[in-house]
């Protein structure tokens, strides 16, 4: 049977099994780079995976397409939980459990480290699509927020972000604990506790 004669159905499914095939690929990726670095073996990734080398090569020809593709996959995750949380929650606890996501991925991205700062070329776009991804989002939370008193106006989406990716990068959370102490200090600093006040309470 050629290909061009195989059942719509067979062919939805084996569609199906190979994007599950990705998304376990990619997940074993994530967790051998976070236990090992992006030096971690394919061989290693692929037993994860409960798949051949070849399949991962077939897909991911070069260690940097698999490690961007990691990276990418976490960064949708991280900006579709803004999307998400600004849906479900008041501006302000929407603000601060997308912190405890953007903490989760600045943790993955940590194993991502070595490669994404070693200067190769592929890795160069990857620090504005992180922006691109997530400050649009971001600001509409702040902006929904500013219009009800219970955010500051005067913060950036950009300036914000990287703020907390600094502070989730160097102060890593401990286990337990949903985002790190000082991120929290942070978001406090943002929020107005009684709508309609401005800037910090009087003491």
């Amino acid at each position: 049977m050629d290909a061009q004669n195989v059942p719509e159905d067979v062919g939805r499914r084996k569609r199906a099994d190979a994007v599950r095939n990705a998304e376990t690929v990619l997940e074993a990726a994530k967790a051998a780079f976070a236990e090992s670095g992006v030096d971690a073996s394919m061989r290693d990734i692929a037993a994860r995976a409960g798949v051949g080398v070849g399949t991962i090569y077939r897909n991911y020809p070069q260690r940097s397409d698999l490690i961007i593709a990691v990276f990418r996959r976490e960064l949708d995750a991280t900006a579709a939980e803004a999307d998400r949380l600004s849906a479900e929650h008041p501006p302000a606890e929407a603000l601060r459990l997308w912190a405890q996501s953007l903490a989760r991925f600045i943790a993955t991205k940590r194993g991502f480290a070595s490669a994404l700062h070693s200067g190769d070329p592929a890795y160069q776009p990857l620090p504005a699509q992180f922006l691109g991804a997530l400050a649009p989002r971001v600001q509409r939370i702040l902006d929904a927020g500013a219009a009800q008193g219970t955010i500051r106006r005067d913060v950036r989406a950009e300036d914000l972000i990287n703020a907390l990716s600094r502070l989730a990068d160097g102060h890593p959370a401990q286990p337990g604990q949903p985002v790190n102490p000082m991120m929290d200090v942070l978001l406090d600093g943002l929020v107005i506790r009684s709508p309609g006040a401005v800037g910090h309470e009087e003491s």
